[in-house]
């Protein structure tokens, strides 16, 4: 199990029927049944061999306790307590979600694209209770974390591009290693639309690091 995994691990939640959605190896439905916070799983990926893997990995407890679908998404897996979609992009996110529902509890993590996932979330009625980046091998991944319906959150556009802990210490070191890439663009051969583009993308990131911007 990967740092990244056993961070993403802390995360989630006592459930009845924990479903994992491109579970690749399946280390967190391991986690989960392990830790006793789940009775039932349901494990899926669009790749058999990954799903191959993930049963031999979880063979102790597929009697029963864990069911495997090969699908894209959420389209064969049946309505759980607790979904966990983790390790793709944002816009990959949306897309299952679109073609199936928002479930009534769910971990995101995006690889990308966090911003659009908010988006996406806000606009369809999901209430996001955490939204924060951990450090993992020296690179920033973001937890999203609610359900559908609930008390709406509103988000102001720092925290749709960084996330509601615009306080926290390791947003504002994702935001200092975001700086320090795009100010090396800066030295790259740009057009002035590029150039203009990402100094404002540069104001704004140092604005919501100094507090000026919320």
């Amino acid at each position: 199990m990967t740092d990244r995994i056993k961070k993403l691990c802390a995360y989630l939640g006592v459930c009845s029927t924990f479903a994992d959605v491109g579970c690749d190896h399946g280390y967190c439905t391991l986690y989960m049944l392990e830790s006793g916070l789940c009775n039932n799983a349901v494990i899926s990926d669009i790749s058999a061999p990954s799903l191959a893997k993930a049963e031999r990995l979880l063979k102790d407890y597929t009697a029963g306790r864990v069911k495997a679908v090969c699908c894209a998404g959420l389209e064969k897996v049946p309505e759980c307590d607790l979904v966990l979609i983790a390790g793709m992009g944002g816009e990959e996110i949306c897309s299952i979600l679109k073609n199936a529902y928002i479930p009534r509890s769910f971990v995101f993590q995006p690889m990308k694209n966090a911003k659009k996932l908010r988006e996406y979330l806000l606009l369809n009625g999901a209430c996001i209770s955490v939204d924060e980046p951990f450090e993992s091998g020296g690179k920033f991944y973001f937890v999203i974390k609610g359900g559908a319906g609930g008390r709406f959150l509103s988000y102001t556009q720092a925290e749709l591009q960084f996330g509601k802990n615009l306080g926290g210490e390791t947003t504002k070191k994702y935001i200092q290693s975001e700086l320090k890439k795009k100010r090396s663009y800066l030295e790259r051969g740009l057009s002035d639309m590029e150039r203009r583009r990402l100094e404002q993308e540069i104001r704004f990131s140092e604005g919501v690091l100094n507090g000026e911007i919320k």
